[in-house]
């Protein structure tokens, strides 16, 4: 059995007339088409489980193998063409084993059969050959604890920090190298124990997030654990799910806020990072096109590298032993077998994930509803911001005659009281020739200018009445000649516009504001602060930052303040991108520190709204 994993570069015969064959010419011949198979195996599927080989207790003492089939690390296909049944201690391994937990694993067996007569052979060559190689499997037990360990090949998908490192554990932050912007991106606390001895884990930080927010809007996130135990080798994982901005910027930060973490092994603190930042491209492609592209290119030594192994693991089985016998105990295969996704499987995959993912995301997706509310004499009146529109009827009444006047009730318009305009229409009924059908028209201004036979088109002369300080209307209708008919319809849009003092400051602008969560902060020199921004009263919107003096350091996009060489006190003016007259200061006390000393926030400055 050949176990060499490098199965390139690829040779085959070439052949040409008279060439004397050999059997090494026909093996090279096999070898050629072989190798190639195992090689596309191992780069389009890996190893794993295609189908099958599920494990069952029969009896106390023997398991039930299904048939299947599976891919081995050197690419190399296994088939159990049919279900069979072992008794453990007939499997091979099974004497070896020290542990309560046995490992039953498959991996590819090549048998040489069909003993045949060997023509033509030399004095010292055997007189008897096997015909043919058959393609099998045999199973195995092996210890859990000693289980071979897959290395995965280093990539540059992940950016990684230390958080904290001891004598016990050690904690890194993670997050992907390049994210997509709008879309959902987890930060990973990864802690794993180095040593055997019982010892608890405490540990925490802060990390500021400029282009980053949790579900709660906020940039900054407190990552740590409390109480944490593990065993030698045992990695711990916690996950802190947030969402990318759809900022300009095309790169920001992951910042650990200078003096904020700490871990203890016990209550012995051990060294910790004092202030360190994630550096995070921003992208437009989608996480699959992320992925995609981080994956392809991995070139085929770094997919060779670590271990490629012929073992293909089924289950774990849990033995009890007593003075001359054995018991199987419980099978675990969940966390085991790794199962190969094959095209065939990929529409299957996808009915079966409909059960358990919505095509909308209905905490994302904002619903904007229009609301119709009848209005006294005015029906289907439609709200915005700042203009309102609806129909209205103005009752005429029987015998209506020329110069008569009607007048509608008060049709509350929604907008409040205040500087509203409000502009009628008159809804008429033409002939259509070319359509053969009557249309429906609205005439705002004089509809006189659209008859073609110079015939009057309109019914009535119409003002409006607004009423400024109960924030409605009034609407007065006088004919113009005799109608039959019983009322008339208009449509109606009321459009508010500011007045007085609200020439200088609208009401857009009224009861908003920002302010810094933390305005005032004492830094080092050439530190990085990021300085988070809440909004009062309106909805978080884009920010523009910039430093109101030359030498005052660097601000970025995204908020992240590094500090000057130079000590001082230096201003950072906020203020919202499409409203620059909400806006606030922030102030950075820049001095060198004190071994020891620690980020201390300091008293609101600068934290007006206007």
């Amino acid at each position: 059995m050949n176990n060499n994993n490098k199965l390139y570069p690829f040779e085959r015969n070439r052949y040409y007339p008279g060439k004397m064959l050999t059997s090494a010419d026909f093996q090279a011949e096999q070898n050629y088409h072989i190798n190639k198979v195992r090689f596309l195996n191992g780069l389009m599927y890996g190893s794993g489980i295609v189908c099958g080989l599920g494990v069952f207790s029969l009896d106390d003492q023997s398991v039930l193998i299904e048939s299947g089939a599976a891919i081995d690390g050197h690419g190399r296909e296994i088939i159990v063409d049919s279900s069979t049944v072992k008794k453990l201690s007939a499997i091979e391994g099974f004497d070896q084993l020290t542990g309560d937990v046995a490992r039953l694993c498959v991996r590819f067996r090549e048998q040489e059969i069909h003993n045949v007569y060997s023509v033509n052979r030399k004095e010292d060559e055997k007189e008897y050959e096997y015909n043919r190689i058959s393609e099998s499997y045999e199973l195995f037990l092996t210890d859990k604890d000693l289980d071979r360990v897959d290395y995965a090949p280093e990539t540059e998908f992940l950016t990684k920090e230390t958080l904290f490192k001891g004598e016990n554990y050690i904690g890194e932050v993670m997050i992907p190298a390049t994210v997509s912007k709008g879309k959902n991106v987890k930060i990973v606390l990864e802690i794993r124990k180095l040593s055997a001895e019982d010892v608890s884990l405490n540990c925490r930080g802060l990390l500021e997030m400029p282009a980053f927010a949790t579900a709660e809007g906020e940039h900054e996130i407190e990552i740590g654990i409390e109480g944490l135990s593990l065993t030698e080798g045992e990695t711990f994982r916690k996950e802190y799910w947030v969402r990318v901005q759809d900022t300009p910027a095309i790169v920001t930060e992951l910042i650990l806020r200078s003096g904020t973490a700490f871990a203890f092994e016990n209550d012995a603190a051990i060294n910790t990072s004092s202030n360190f930042s994630l550096r995070v491209m921003l992208s437009k492609i989608s996480p699959l096109e992320l992925v995609s592209n981080e994956t392809g290119k991995l070139n085929l030594e770094m997919r060779g590298i670590g271990l490629m192994d012929d073992a293909v693991p089924l289950a774990d089985l849990k033995i009890v032993r007593t003075a001359n016998n054995y018991l199987i105990d419980t099978i675990t295969e969940d966390t085991v077998k790794h199962y190969i996704l094959t095209p065939a499987q990929i529409l299957m995959r996808s009915q079966y994930l409909s059960y358990f993912e919505m095509e909308v995301d209905l905490a994302e997706k904002k619903i904007e509803r229009q609301e119709t509310v009848a209005a006294g004499p005015g029906s289907g009146r439609t709200e915005f911001t700042n203009i309102a529109t609806g129909t209205l009827e103005v009752p005429l009444g029987k015998n209506a005659r020329a110069g008569d006047i009607r007048y509608s009730g008060e049709i509350p318009h929604g907008l409040g009281p205040g500087n509203i305009y409000v502009d009628i229409g008159y809804s008429y009924v033409s002939e259509n020739p070319e359509a053969a059908a009557n249309q429906k028209c609205t005439f705002y201004g004089n509809p006189d200018l659209f008859s073609r036979k110079n015939e009057p088109m309109t019914d009535v002369e119409t003002a409006v009445k607004v009423l400024n300080e109960k924030g409605s209307f009034v609407v007065a209708a006088k004919l113009l000649r005799d109608v039959d008919y019983l009322t008339l319809t208009f449509r109606w849009v009321a459009i508010r516009f500011p007045s007085g003092d609200e020439m200088e400051l609208t009401e857009d602008y009224y009861d908003k504001s920002i302010s810094v969560a933390t305005p005032t902060v004492i830094m080092g020199t050439k530190e990085s602060h990021f300085f988070s921004v809440r909004f009062n009263n309106m909805k978080a919107t884009g920010i523009t930052y910039e430093l109101t003096a030359p030498g005052s350091g660097e601000i970025s996009s995204d908020g992240v303040y590094t500090a000057p060489s130079r000590e001082g006190v230096y201003e950072i003016r906020i203020f919202c991108t499409e409203m620059p007259v909400i806006c606030t200061y922030a102030y950075a006390i820049v001095r060198k520190k004190m071994i020891g000393e620690s980020e201390n926030g300091g008293g609101s400055a600068g934290e007006s709204g206007i």
